[in-house]
Formats: structure tokens, sequence, C-alpha cells
């Protein structure tokens, strides 16, 4: 989805935040239940560098996982606020692509990398 050059849509930390636990309730139960030491977070911006990034995965995925995979920090998943907002044109499109955007997280929790999710329409 290009970005668009209206007003930037307008919608509280809350109210995206709520957007992505419903987008987290809406992955099967059989997909969180294998979900392993990994905590959702909503930030308002991604780091300047990369000013577009809608959300991001920072940690060892399950399949590379071994027996030295102990005592760590959770893996990270980040929803960026303040993209999505600019890159949306209302709130359907916000929910669309908040939840695009943690499924897309999720899959590199799982191990699934940029190429095929591209494949399978996760862009």
């Amino acid at each position: 989805m290009p970005p668009h050059n209206g007003p930037v849509l307008e919608m509280t930390r809350e109210e995206f935040e709520e957007l992505v636990a419903e987008a987290l309730d809406r992955i099967p139960p059989e997909l969180t239940r294998l979900m392993d030491n990994v905590a959702v977070f909503v930030e308002d911006e991604p780091a300047p560098e990369d000013p577009d990034l809608l959300g991001l995965y920072e940690g060892t995925p399950l399949t590379d996982r071994g027996e030295w995979y102990a005592g760590v920090l959770p893996d990270r998943i980040t929803i960026y606020r303040g993209p999505t907002l600019r890159m949306c044109e209302d709130r359907e499109d916000v929910v669309a692509e908040t939840e695009i955007t943690v499924v897309h997280e999720i899959a590199h929790h799982f191990g699934i990398d940029d190429e095929r999710l591209h494949a399978l329409g996760y862009g």
C-alpha cells in the first residue's frame, strides 16, 4: 500500500494498542500455543534510520533455537504506530495493516523469512 499524502490519521496509542491486541487475538490458537518466550510491544516511532518501519522482530526464531537456548530474554515484537497511521487512509486500513504486520512479525518468530512471506501475500 503506497503512502498517501493526505492528513495523518488520528488514533490514540491506547486505541492502536487495542487494534494490536485484537490482531493477536485473531491468530489461531494452534499457532499461539507454539509461540514461546516472545513479547509484543507498541511503540510510537521506529529508529530514525528506518522511519517507515511498521514492525520489528528481534530475537531467535524457533527454528534456530537449540539446547543452548535457556535463560534468555524474550524475543521482542514491536509494532510502530506512527508509520502505520501515516500510510493508512482510514480506520479500516489501520486494522488491516496492523493485522498484516502482526502476522508478519510472528512469522519471523517461527523462522519464516521475508521472501516466503511475500510469496504468501504478506508483503
